[in-house]
This record gives structure tokens, C-alpha cells and sequence, in this order.
């Protein structure tokens, strides 16, 4: 009976105008409304019609969402198809709207209200575009892309007709299309979607706008494209991540390492760029041991081999590696290696082979030149993913530096798309239309080489059981890629489905003859100590005697929680949840979490409260509801409440214990 009664208002919307106009008693009417309902539910569609369309989903008289058309007009009304869905017609693209899911749904603790939104045709030339409001200042957003000013929640960033694949700009290392707001609803556009965002411009003041065309980066030959996004409801913002997890992202098959977990990585890179060799790798070694540090490993960083790409090494810095491994190992170290995935023109055997057997990526003219930090433009080449002969021979290559070398793992660099060629010819499968398949099947590559395994960029690869590094951070404190950026890219890695987040180098890269001062040194080792995993390149006895007496004291507080995070690394595996959540996962309605973006968590029983701000030697701190013991005095604390003006001089980290939480 609802059906029908929507039916004939839909083909009179004329006199309903007349009607609404007569009833309200006014001169003009600005929009009519027409609501259509999903078979066997009480889910709605309804189009507005005024200056620009728009649809709204409802569950009964209760709005769950309105997104704004900006560029499709249509005059028709919603067609019933033959599976229960709606299409939408202008004359020459369709849309279509499926209920897929308004149901509980076991393991959200709620009822998920599910639709899709499709277009098969976008056609060349066009690029249709649908807007969401942001609500500033009424509604948080979290997750979206990795950023290099990072803000946290997400809804301050803006973005122009900005191309949304991971990418060296802006450190979009990774970013699945996805977007959660703390009202509970979400949206998911599908990998075969070119997809580019509008955020927050003068024309999408704020709104988040998604769109689909086929232009560059994606392949701009394609003459008829997907749009295809989903929208999904829930109680709140928790149980409607937990709905994404089961449905879009996935979980881990495995975890990480334990000992990268317990204790720290040193890397040379920070400390000595490109300078390495036998002998700085061993005095490296022996500082850390004479300065009393444990160790999960030593990672040679760049400039080891003879040439980019050539994965030998160079025998004027590393005459003999086998001997150095072997040494390093009788130490207690184990050894890691940086690995990319590029070969430069001038490593002339490796890239004449790689060239004749087609395992470089080509532009449509047939070349392969590009460009990466390591090589001037035009000057080299990067290896394609894509086909499965170029993984069996960049693993084999691997595989000689284990077995010769005494090369324990890897760290595993770039990956975006944006190393690639210009207009690249990929060995696409049939789903797939953009370049995001190259980052996919690059960590995939390489993470078959085991738990011990770092990479920094990911595309649908939650699935992996290795750490995803966090991009380089500067020596800066504040939103410009510094400190305060660490918690806000680890909150978004955790949301986008990546739970072993290994945070960058301690205290930055150092990057524009910057290093970090002793302070921001230790107020990062601080800010650490509650995520996943430590890496030094800086080190403390560069500093003075108390900076290495407060970082051997953190050192030890993170070991101490590693089987803690080892239970939560298996928690993810076996429900998807966050290792590091934000403050609001455990207070998911509660406004005042949902704003915070220098407090985290660890699971659901640890608030780290870290200083970021230069010189502070207190802060305010706000603790969800909830018993919390402060980590520190042992005093006890009733949430929701703020804890003002904590002291926390140098030595000190605030953080907070759920009363009755025993480590085991």
C-alpha cells in the first residue's frame, strides 16, 4: 500500500507543488519532495528537487542522509527494477540505488542500515559529482587519506578535484576511499571508481565531494567508467566501523614480529642519510650496546648497493656484507635491508635486462622513464607489479641477498602511484581501471617475506600480517608533518584497517639541516611508547646522560606492554578492531572524544596522554567514561571528566589505566 501511494505522487509532481504551495501559504515553493521505499522495509529514498537535487536515505521519518547532485539534473522519477532497487535517469547516465543490508548485524552490536549507489556509464568527458555535508562544528570525520598536514578529525582538510590514489604528494602513502563521521554513517567508494575528491573549496564549502572521471591519473582512454559508493548507518560511529571491517576492509591473517614489537629498530637512515657503510654500520653497533639498548634489529638504510636497483653491494663501502651480517648477528643483531622498487638508467646490466624482458612499466608511447627522489627526470625506470613473472624476479633477487648476503628482512620503500610513468600500461585484471592495482600487488610482493617485513604504502592489503610505516615526519612539532601528525596518520592507518602502524623515526628524519632538539626527541620517544612499535636513528647519547636515562625508562615502559599489544595485534587479527583507536572508540556518542586529537588509545584499557607542544610541561587531559588510574600516581579518576593542568616535565609521560586492567 506504501508502495503504490509513493508511486502516484511520483507521476503527479506538478499538482504535490501546487499543493504544497496552496497549503503553506506562500508565494513560491522552492522544492518538492518524492519519497520511494524499498521492498519489504521501512528504507526510503527521497529526491528534493530544488536548486539543485538531491536524494535523501530515510529509515521511516527519520533522515539518515542527504547527498546534493551538482551536476545531474533529471526531471524523471525513480524506477522500481526487478531486484528491488531504484534507477534514476537524466537521458543519458543512470543511477542506481540498492538496499543491501537494513538488518542487525552480528559482531556491530547494531542495526546497519546498507546502500549502494551506482553508475556503470560514466561517460568520456564527464564527471559526475556528489556532494556530502561536512557539518562543521556539529559533526567529526575521521579516516580518508594520509596526509602530510595531517589534521585530526579530518573534516579541516581540503582538497581540489584532487586525484585520490596514494601518492608521493601531500605523503599519501595510504588512504582507502573511505570516510566515518561520528554520527555513525560512513561512505565507501569501490577500487574500479577513478575517483577524485573536493573538500572544503570556495565551490564545496563544507562538503565532501566525490566524483568519477577518466582522466590522469587513471587511465583517460576509458570510454565508459564506474561511480560506485556505498553508504551505511549505524548507531554510532564504533559499530558502523565494525560494519566496514566485515564488509569492505577486512582483517589481518597474521602479525608482525614480536620482537620489532618489544624492542627498538635502529635505522642509519635519520642520523646518516646516504653516508653507510661497513664501518659506520658497525660503529652504529657498538654505540647502541655500549649505551646499554636492546635491539630488534639493524636496518642498513640508502646507498648500500653499487647501483639503484642493482640489489648487490658495493664492495668500496661494503667489501665484505656476508662477514658484517655475521658479526652483527653474533652481536645479538638482526639485519634488515632498504629495498625499492625502481631501477636507474645508469645501472646499466640490471636495467637492460629488465627492459628486454618487459618488466618495466611503460608509458602508451613505450617508455619507461619517470623520476623518484634517488634519480633525476627521465633517468629511471620502475619494475610492474602487475605481472606475476616480475614478482617470481624481484623475489628471487631477494631471496640471493638472504641466502648470500645474511639479509634477515626488509624494509621496503615508496610504492605509490605516482612513481610511475605518466599514463602507464598496466597489466590490468578485468575489474580493475586504475593504477591502485600497482600498490596492491607491490606489498603483496613483498610481504611474502615475513612478519619482519616494513612497507609504506597500501591499497586493499589489510589482509597482510607486516608493519605499514607511517611516511617521513620532519623535525617539526605541529601540524606541518611533525609530532602532533604522528598520532593523527597512526588514528587514520588504524581506521582505514592497517593496525600495525610502525611510527616513523624518533624525533623525524631531520630533513633541511633540522635535527630535533633534545626535547622533541624525548617528547616523541614519548608519544611512542603507547603505539606499536619504537625506531631510533637519532640516538640519545647525542644529546646528554639524563636524555639517555629517560629513553632507556620509556624503552622499558613499552617492553612491558609488549604482550598487552601482542593481545590486541591478535584481537585484530581475529575481529579487525584498531590497535591505537581514537579516544571516542570507547565512548562512541561522547562529543568531547570524538574532538580529541592528542590523547589516543591502546585497546580499550590505556589513554596516552603525551606532551606535544614545545616547552608545555602540563596539559589538559580528557578521560572517557569510566574508572582510569593515572599510569604515573596511581590516583583514580571518574570520566567523563577533565584532568587540568597535569605536570608532566621531561621525564614524564601522562597516561591512564582502566582501573581493574592487569597486564599478563
Amino acid at each position: 500500500m506504501q508502495r503504490t501511494k509513493m508511486r502516484f505522487i511520483a507521476v503527479v509532481p506538478s499538482l504535490l507543488l501546487a499543493f504544497c504551495c496552496l497549503w503553506e501559504a506562500v508565494s513560491t515553493c522552492a522544492s518538492i519532495e518524492q519519497r520511494y521505499k524499498f521492498p519489504n522495509s521501512n528504507i526510503y529514498v527521497r529526491l528534493r528537487r530544488g536548486d539543485k537535487l538531491q536524494y535523501e536515505l530515510m529509515k521511516g521519518e527519520k533522515s539518515l542522509q542527504t547527498v546534493t547532485f551538482d551536476n545531474f539534473e533529471s526531471s524523471a522519477n525513480l524506477v522500481e527494477t526487478s531486484s528491488g532497487g531504484y534507477t534514476l535517469t537524466d537521458g543519458t547516465s543512470t543511477i542506481e540505488f540498492t538496499l543491501v543490508k537494513n538488518a542487525v548485524v552480528s559482531g556491530t552490536g547494531s542495526e546497519i542500515t546498507h546502500v549502494k549507489v551506482s553508475r556503470d556509464q560514466v561517460l568520456q568527458g564527464s564527471q559526475p559529482r556528489d556532494c556530502f555535508p561536512l557539518k562543521t562544528g556539529s559533526t567529526h570525520w575521521f579516516s580518508g587519506p594520509e596526509q602530510k598536514q595531517h589534521y585530526w578529525p579530518v573534516e579541516r582538510q581540503r582538497h581540489s578535484n584532487y586525484s585520490y590514489l596514494p601518492k608521493e604528494l601531500d605523503n599519501f602513502g595510504v588512504g582507502e576511499r573511505y570516510w566515518l563521521n561520528g554520527d555513525g554513517v560512513f561512505m565507501y567508494v569501490e577500487s574500479n571508481t577513478p575517483l577524485f575528491i573536493d573538500q572544503n573549496t570556495a565551490d564545496y564549502p563544507d562538503q565532501l565531494c566525490l566524483s568519477a572521471t577518466s582522466a590522469l591519473p587513471y587511465d583517460p582512454r576509458v570510454t565508459s567508467a564506474k561511480f560506485v559508493y556505498h553508504i551505511a548507518v549505524a548507531k554510532d560511529a564504533r559499530a558502523a566501523h565494525k560494519y566496514a571491517v566485515k564488509t569492505f576492509h577486512g582483517q589481518p591473517t597474521g602479525h608482525p614480529d614480536e620482537r620489532m614489537v618489544m624492542h627498538p629498530v635502529w635505522s642509519t637512515w635519520a642520523l646518516y642519510k646516504a653516508e653507510v657503510s661497513d664501518d659506520v654500520v658497525r660503529d652504529f653497533a657498538k654505540q647502541i650496546l655500549d649505551n646499554g639498548f636492546n635491539n630488534s634489529q639493524l636496518e642498513i638504510d640508502d646507498d648500500w648497493e653499487d647501483c639503484y636497483g642493482a640489489m648487490t653491494f658495493r664492495k668500496n663501502k661494503f667489501p665484505d656484507s656476508k662477514t658484517l651480517t655475521d658479526d652483527l648477528k653474533a652481536l645479538g643483531f638482526r639485519v634488515t635491508l632498504w629495498i625499492h622498487p625502481f631501477i636507474n638508467n645508469n645501472c646499466t646490466a640490471i636495467y637492460e635486462e629488465a627492459k628486454s624482458l618487459g618488466y618495466l612499466v611503460l608509458d602508451h608511447e613505450g617508455s619507461s622513464d619517470t623520476q623518484w627522489w634517488n634519480s633525476k627526470p627521465k633517468d629511471a625506470a620502475i619494475l610492474d607489479f602487475t605481472k606475476p613473472e616480475v614478482q617470481a624476479w624481484f623475489s628471487k633477487r631477494l631471496k640471493r641477498l638472504q641466502d648470500e648476503d645474511g639479509i634477515d628482512s626488509f624494509k621496503f620503500d615508496a610504492g605509490e602511484t605516482s612513481w610511475l610513468p605518466s599514463d602507464p600500461v598496466l597489466q590490468a585484471s578485468s575489474s580493475m581501471v586504475t593504477p591502485l592495482q600497482a600498490v596492491g600487488d607491490y606489498v603483496r610482493t613483498v610481504a611474502a617475506f615475513g612478519d619482519m617485513v616494513e612497507v609504506r604504502s597500501a591499497q586493499n592489503t589489510q589482509d597482510q600480517p607486516i608493519f605499514v610505516r607511517i611516511v617521513d615526519k620532519d623535525s617539526e612539532w605541529g601540524w606541518n608533518n611533525g609530532l602532533l601528525t604522528l598520532i593523527s596518520s597512526m588514528l587514520q592507518m588504524n581506521l582505514n584497517g592497517y593496525p600495525f602502524v610502525l611510527p616513523d623515526m624518533i624525533g623525524g628524519n631531520g630533513y633541511y639541516e633540522k635535527p630535533p632538539t633534545k626535547e622533541l626527541f624525548l617528547r616523541w620517544l614519548q608519544a611512542n611508547v603507547f603505539m606499536p612499535a619504537l625506531q631510533f636513528s637519532f640516538v640519545p647519547w647525542n644529546f646528554d646522560a639524563e636524555a639517555i636515562e629517560i629513553s632507556k625508562s620509556f624503552t622499558a615502559l613499552h617492553a612491558k606492554y609488549t604482550p598487552y599489544i601482542m593481545k590486541l595485534f591478535k584481537r585484530a587479527v581475529d575481529s579487525g578492531e584498531p590497535v591505537n583507536a581514537p579516544l571516542w572508540w570507547i565512548a562512541p556518542t561522547d562529543e568531547v572524544a570524538q574532538s580529541i586529537y592528542d590523547e589516543f588509545l591502546l585497546g580499550d584499557d590505556i589513554i596516552a596522554a603525551p606532551i606535544v607542544v614545545e616547552g608545555a610541561t602540563k596539559r589538559d587531559i580528557y578521560l572517557p567514561e569510566g574508572e582510569w588510574k593515572d599510569g604515573n600516581s596511581d590516583q583514580t579518576y571518574s570520566g567523563p571528566t577533565w584532568v587540568m593542568d597535569y605536570a608532566a616535565p621531561l621525564n614524564t609521560l601522562p597516561y591512564f589505566v582502566r582501573v581493574g586492567f592487569q597486564l599478563e
